[in-house]
């Protein structure tokens, strides 16, 4: 039997979207794994990390919280997904979990000094991803969905920043050979992206952005859930050649 994938939960959808279920049904649909293939831990709500034996790898949801709250849940969570790390274990952080893998790791997790990064938004490529088992095959920039008020100030010693946009220097990072974070959502449908940009209408207008605009330039991000897709082969392959 194929090693079932780890999603550690760290968060909830705004209320108004989780008539669409939750971020690892997100995941675990975007990602392409069957039921059996996907083992949800909530972390946020207290379960009890397990070991990593007997998992592919693992994936962290993103949150409404902030890694600089630095909640007890949220710590503990970040030493386990270090010593995985450190282990080789196959770790795939998004957003929150991006930034949480960062932190665990020494890097540094602040406010976005650019603000708040929120829609369909392009990312650009560096040079180092022609060479990532991730993001090699992908365009040098593709769209993606992002919604996130911190974000990874300095990646961990040793770390590679693999991708960039306009309003943030480390979308995504690979840290050894196999763990990743990326600040975008690759779980993300269209229909998710436009039901989160209306949660947060108010916010947005007063900081003086046009959520209307932004809910017109939503669109499709496959490229984005090929990462994480891909990501899933990986792990899988890995899962297979030691087990």
């Amino acid at each position: 039997m194929t090693a079932p994938f780890l999603i550690i939960e760290t968060g909830q959808p705004v209320a108004s979207m989780r008539r669409h279920g939750t971020f690892p049904h997100w995941i675990r649909v975007a990602s392409g794994l069957p039921r059996d293939r996907a083992v949800t831990i909530n972390a946020q709500a207290g379960d009890t990390l397990p070991t990593t034996e007997g998992f592919a790898g693992v994936i962290v949801t993103g949150s409404d919280a902030m890694v600089t709250e630095r909640h007890d849940w949220s710590e503990a969570t970040a030493a386990w997904l270090a010593d995985a790390a450190r282990a080789g274990f196959p770790v795939f952080g998004i957003c929150y979990g991006h930034q949480l893998l960062a932190h665990a790791l020494g890097g540094e997790v602040g406010n976005n000094p650019a603000g708040r990064e929120m829609g369909t938004q392009e990312i650009e490529l560096l040079p180092a991803a022609a060479a990532d088992a991730l993001f090699a095959p992908l365009p040098e920039r593709f769209p993606v969905q992002l919604t996130h008020e911190q974000s990874v100030l300095r990646a961990p010693d040793g770390a590679t920043v693999l991708a960039r946009s306009a309003l943030d220097a480390c979308q995504s990072f690979r840290w050894g050979d196999n763990a990743w974070g990326v600040q975008f959502h690759p779980e993300l449908s269209a229909t998710h992206m436009r039901g989160y940009i209306q949660a947060r209408k108010v916010a947005l207008q007063r900081e003086g952005l046009d959520p209307a605009a932004m809910v017109a330039q939503v669109a499709a991000t496959p490229e984005g859930r090929r990462v994480m897709r891909r990501f899933v082969h990986h792990a899988t392959g890995l899962a297979r050649t030691n087990g």
